[in-house]
Parts: structure tokens; C-alpha cells; sequence
């Protein structure tokens, strides 16, 4: 495995999908002991109902981890939608241990952790450089930005951000969340009474158009990007610009270790972006790649870039 270097940091999302808890108990034990990454997303951010599930096995998960020396930072939920789900934003704001740092995922969730050092996930909106300083100011030490940035803007960002930047370069991207559960409708079921039937779909349900072409993909309450984002060939451009923080977000069907091990050997020029390409199309098999939203434009990438 590749020693990390100081001027990069893999983070190791949280899993988006419902996985079985002895699946989910596994992947991080793996992720614990194999895969070259400095920090580890662990905790619930899609639907509250699945977390009971995972619940009694994050203790052995998280001591897992920091015998890896991995640095450990706990998600929370991306939309909070009643008292029950405020309340356990508010539980995970109270804990007390020095090396978990808390992500707020939902507005609401930066002001319970006002004042004290906490990460900023991709799904609160961060479009322009005052709501960077007010989060700053607000305690957070990290930000990782909303996917649908082009390169154009997460570099006039990148310019004098008062907070390390984050880029989400791997896995489907999340596009939307909604009240309503996706999942649970397209089985002629309620929300309520869901049955948790996302647990089906470990990788997320795919939505195709009326012409049969897949182009989006379900996970619960969440749509999500059909195909992979792979951004190692934009992995230069953002090193170039000062971000240095690279998120990878977890999926079933492809090994996350060697996905880690592809982008910490392109960050580090152990590997050009061509070969990690071809690395990562071979991983992901039969799945799509895409590069995102992060196209940009030559001339304005040299003008935010002087």
C-alpha cells in the first residue's frame, strides 16, 4: 500500500444504500484494515429509519477504525424532516469523543454544532464564497462541495476559502432528496410501511426513460446519478488549486480498496490519468462513467486560475 502523503487526503464516504448490517459491519472493517485512506465517513445520511439497524455495530466499527489510525468522522442526515430525526442530530452533536469529528449534511445541523471544530457535507448548498466564510465562522473546518460544480467555480472558491475544500471524484453522485420514498412507491408500497424494500437494490434502483435508456438511479428518498463519477483525470487541475481533499463514495459491486488505491497513486503521479482511468473502468465493470458536472471552459479555468 502506498504511504500517504501530507498534501493529500482520501476520504472514504458514508454508505449511501441500505446494505445489510453484517455487510455494512464488513465493508468498514475492510475499509479499517486494507485501504489507503486517511478518513472514514461512518453514520446514517439518507433515512433515518435504516439506522437501528447499523446502530450496534458502530462501536466495534469505530474502534476498528482508530486501531487503523484512521481518522473518524460521523455523517448525519442529509434532510431532517421531524423532532425524532432533530433529536438525534442533536445526540450526535453531543459526543464527547475528541477524534470523531461530527458532518453536518443539513442546514439546520451546523447550527447545533455552532462553535466547535465539524465537517460540512456535499448536500448543504455552498455556491459562493460568503457562505464559505460563514460557515468558517460557524466552526466548520472542512467543506466538501455540492457535485454540481464545474471546475470554473470550485476554483473561484478554492481561491481564498478560509476552510480545506473537498471534491467528491468517486461513485454516483447525489442529485436530490424528497419526502417521498421512491423506493417504496415503485413497489405499490408506503412510505410508512416501506418494508425497507431499498434493501433490494444495493447499488441503488435504476430508473431508465420511456425509451428504456438507464439515467438515473433510486436509493430510497434519494435520486442519484446513474452513472460513476470519475474524476481522476480532474484530480491534477484540483491539486493545481489548492484542494487537496478527495471523497470516494462507497459502492457494493466495485473493491473500494483498490479504487483508493487508484487515486492515491494518481494524486501522488505514481500513476497518469489515462492508466487510472482504464484502472477504474475495469473496476467498475459493466457500469458508466461520467465526469460529473466538472467540465469547465479553458480560458475561464486560466482566469480564476491566475
Amino acid at each position: 500500500m502506498v504511504a500517504a502523503t501530507p498534501s493529500t487526503t482520501l476520504v472514504m464516504g458514508p454508505v449511501l444504500f441500505n446494505w445489510t448490517p453484517s455487510a455494512w459491519r464488513d465493508f468498514y472493517f475492510r475499509i479499517a484494515d486494507e485501504a489507503d485512506v486517511d478518513q472514514v465517513c461512518i453514520g446514517e445520511v439518507v433515512c433515518s429509519k435504516r439506522a437501528p439497524f447499523f446502530a450496534p455495530y458502530i462501536p466495534e466499527v469505530i474502534e476498528r477504525l482508530r486501531a487503523a489510525d484512521k481518522k473518524i468522522i460521523l455523517s448525519t442526515l442529509a434532510l431532517i424532516m421531524n423532532k425524532r430525526e432533530m433529536d438525534s442530530i442533536r445526540e450526535a452533536a453531543e459526543v464527547g469523543e475528541a477524534d470523531i469529528l461530527i458532518e453536518a449534511n443539513d442546514i439546520s445541523a451546523t447550527a447545533l454544532l455552532s462553535g466547535r471544530p465539524h465537517a460540512v457535507g456535499p448536500y448543504v448548498n455552498v455556491y459562493n464564497e460568503d457562505t464559505l466564510a460563514y460557515l468558517a465562522a460557524n466552526g466548520a473546518c472542512s467543506v466538501c462541495l455540492p457535485v454540481e460544480l464545474g471546475l470554473d467555480a470550485v476554483a473561484a472558491l478554492a481561491m481564498n476559502s478560509p476552510v480545506e475544500l473537498e471534491v467528491l471524484v468517486f461513485g454516483r453522485l447525489p442529485l436530490a432528496l424528497s419526502a417521498r420514498c421512491y423506493h417504496a412507491r415503485a413497489h405499490g408500497l408506503h412510505k410508512d410501511g416501506c418494508q425497507y424494500v431499498c434493501a433490494e437494490d444495493p447499488d441503488g434502483m435504476t430508473v431508465s426513460t420511456l425509451d428504456g435508456d438507464p439515467f438515473l438511479a433510486v436509493n430510497g428518498v434519494q435520486t442519484l446519478s446513474h452513472a460513476y463519477t470519475d474524476l481522476s483525470a480532474h484530480v491534477g487541475d484540483l491539486l493545481d488549486l489548492g484542494i487537496s481533499r478527495f471523497r470516494l463514495s462507497p459502492h457494493a459491486n466495485v473493491d473500494m480498496v483498490a479504487v483508493s488505491e487508484a487515486y492515491r497513486a494518481v494524486a501522488v503521479g505514481a500513476s497518469g490519468p489515462e492508466e487510472t482511468g482504464a484502472r477504474l473502468a475495469a473496476l467498475v465493470g459493466d457500469a458508466e462513467l461520467c465526469n460529473g458536472f466538472i467540465a469547465f471552459e479553458g480560458e475561464e479555468f486560466d482566469r480564476l486560475h491566475k
